[in-house]
């Protein structure tokens, strides 16, 4: 029978990055809830679910009629406040020259001077009452806090709100650029990540986590296009789970993330310079030891035993055991032996190293 026709591999060095991955989910770098301040029917809404907003701009417009009569109600209070200051600022003036002259007592005096001194409270607690019933009053308008997405909405018009159990916080204000990812890792891993940012540190005022440069892999497994970086993390390992919480903002111009999302985030915490990696599939293990299928030139098949490295991905560095140049069959492992001829066939685009 004719020999075996194998698809073979030659291995070439090559740098090869490694890194720490991380699963998390995505947040907005800003997630602020939509609170009604006051109670009341909600008469309008004027934005659309889903879309963005602007910083400033209405959305929602409570029922103002209760709001407007306590204004009302307290600028009375503070005309009739002012009314009286004036009568007391007016008899004071009358009493002083009579107490000059000895028409009055002193007593009286005194009691004209605080007169005048309590209708000035009167006043300035007058208006701080309006001024407060015009803040009750703004309350009734709902502006955006910040750029970013709005939600779905937790009460349509027409529905009473501000007090539970009727619905408090209306919706949430997401800015999305740049979105936030949430990620933990073990006490291992971040004194691990830790180091090797420290040693990228130019300014020794900057927080090593600063400098950390992070992929986002998307839940379709598609890198995201723009790089990240950790903007915090927090202050303890949780001794519950032995884990340290973090926080990565990425670029998202195109709003393609969206809060909620799952996502994966990975960092180089090393590069091989110069080694020699294989497709993960052609790599044999038994009982813990491993073998690759050498290929030479003739076709001569050798079993090799070789030790491996950490994995990338599809790929397997091997540490020893592997020359460059050497070829290795990619498929029909079980089928080889020590010895035998096969015919090898270069691997075609899209089953060798890259893969």
């Amino acid at each position: 029978m004719p020999p075996l026709e194998v698809n073979v591999l030659e291995v070439q060095p090559r740098d090869i990055p490694l890194y720490l991955e991380m699963v998390g989910q995505t947040l907005g770098s800003v997630d602020i809830p939509i609170r009604a301040r006051v109670d009341g029917v909600v008469e309008e809404m004027h934005f659309r679910e889903g879309r963005p907003v602007e910083k400033g701009q209405l959305l929602y417009v409570i029922d103002p009629s209760p709001y407007e009569s306590r204004v009302a109600e307290a600028q009375g209070r503070l005309a009739e406040a002012r009314t009286r200051l004036a009568k007391a600022a007016s008899d004071l003036e009358r009493i002083r020259p009579l107490a000059a002259m000895d028409a009055v007592s002193q007593q009286d005096l005194d009691g004209a001077v605080a007169q005048l001194e309590a209708a000035k409270g009167s006043v300035q607690a007058a208006e701080a009452q309006v001024e407060q019933a015009r803040i009750q009053l703004g309350y009734t308008r709902i502006t955006a806090p910040v750029d970013g997405l709005i939600g779905i909405t937790q009460a349509k018009v027409g529905e009473y709100v501000g007090r539970s159990p009727n619905p408090v916080v209306l919706n949430v204000v997401s800015q999305t650029d740049p979105i936030r990812v949430r990620f933990a890792i073990t006490e291992r891993e971040y004194l691990r990540f830790s180091r090797e940012f420290e040693a990228g540190r130019r300014n020794v005022d900057e927080p090593p986590q600063g400098r950390a440069e992070l992929q986002l892999i998307l839940a379709d497994g598609t890198v995201h296009q723009h790089g990240g970086h950790i903007v915090s993390l927090d202050a303890a390992v949780d001794p519950a789970t032995g884990t340290l919480t973090m926080e990565a903002d990425f670029p998202n111009p195109e709003r393609l993330v969206l809060p909620g999302q799952f996502a994966r985030v990975r960092g180089v915490i090393d590069e091989r310079k110069g080694a020699l990696a294989v497709p993960q599939r052609a790599v044999m293990e038994t009982q813990g030891l491993f073998q690759l299928a050498v290929v030479a030139d003739d076709g001569a098949v050798e079993l090799r035993r070789v030790e491996m490295g950490p994995r990338t991905e599809r790929l397997w560095i091997v540490d020893s055991g592997l020359e460059a140049g050497e070829q290795i069959a990619l498929e029909g492992l079980q089928r080889l032996r020590t010895g035998m001829i096969v015919a090898p066939t270069k691997a075609s685009s899209g089953t060798g190293q890259d893969d």
